[in-house]
């Protein structure tokens, strides 16, 4: 298996760009799985500048499959006192991929502090519980240990999941997280029972701290779908860390073709 760190180290610098591969074991069916294609955007973004502050949002678009070889473009789009936007975008044979626009803002002094709701009551894994390895069916998920909880307390509508990167070694906390971030498959399949064809075709990422950091690489994560009809749905996300301080809000859109 390809890690993540690896699949970074071998990008090779190329006019206007770096040139990559998807693994196989970073796949989602025909495509690569979001978060990895995003972390390899991200990357590139961050190695486009100089002295970027910490990554506060990211709009990313999924515009078409990526596989096999690649090619990733980084752009800065306005770089102002205290905040620059950087887009990335990932071809492969089939063409634009992704596309993705990153900010990168530091901290500024404000008279307000505020913030609502808590973390959803549900134990941080320590090395006595029994986690799982993705599934067999399912290649990317392979990468991540997982736990799942499954109760009354879950929605209809909802995944709440423990969430860490087997292989994070040597990995920019930022890329990690956002690698992570995409990792639950999207909530409304809990209404259809089942697997089905679907396609996710935006998400926004705000983080909400400077610096995302955890215990163990343990990440809590939750999606909840607030809309599907006509093949279209919505859904909002969050991650916490295991101290229970939050760390991203999510937004995504999410074809049903079932």
């Amino acid at each position: 298996m390809t890690s993540l760190r690896q699949a970074i180290d071998a990008l090779q610098p190329t006019e206007g760009g770096w040139r990559g591969t998807v693994p196989d074991n970073w796949l989602q069916g025909r495509t690569a799985y979001g978060g990895f294609s995003a972390a390899l955007a991200l990357h590139a973004a961050q190695m486009s500048d100089t002295d970027l502050p910490p990554l506060r949002s990211a709009q990313v678009s999924f515009i078409g499959p990526l596989s096999g070889d690649i090619v990733i473009r980084a752009t800065r789009l306005r770089r102002g006192r205290n905040a620059a936007f950087v887009q990335a975008d990932v071809e492969s044979a089939a063409g634009l991929g992704l596309r993705a626009t990153f900010v990168f803002m530091g901290p500024i002094a404000s008279r307000v502090d505020h913030h609502t709701g808590t973390a959803p009551a549900f134990a941080v894994p320590d090395a006595d519980t029994a986690t799982y390895r993705g599934h067999s069916a399912v290649a990317f998920s392979r990468n991540f240990d997982l736990l799942d909880r499954r109760d009354d307390s879950v929605g209809p509508a909802e995944w709440l999941r423990w969430v860490r990167l087997a292989d994070r070694e040597g990995l920019d906390s930022m890329v990690e997280l956002i690698a992570v971030a995409d990792c639950l498959p999207p909530s409304a399949l809990k209404l259809l029972g089942g697997p089905a064809p679907l396609s996710s075709m935006t998400w926004l990422l705000n983080i909400l701290g400077p610096q995302p950091v955890t215990q163990d690489g343990w990440w809590l994560l939750r999606a909840t779908t607030d809309y599907v009809r006509d093949g279209s749905s919505s859904q909002s996300m969050a991650i916490w860390n295991a101290q229970g301080l939050p760390i991203a809000e999510q937004m995504q859109s999410v074809a049903i073709f079932a």
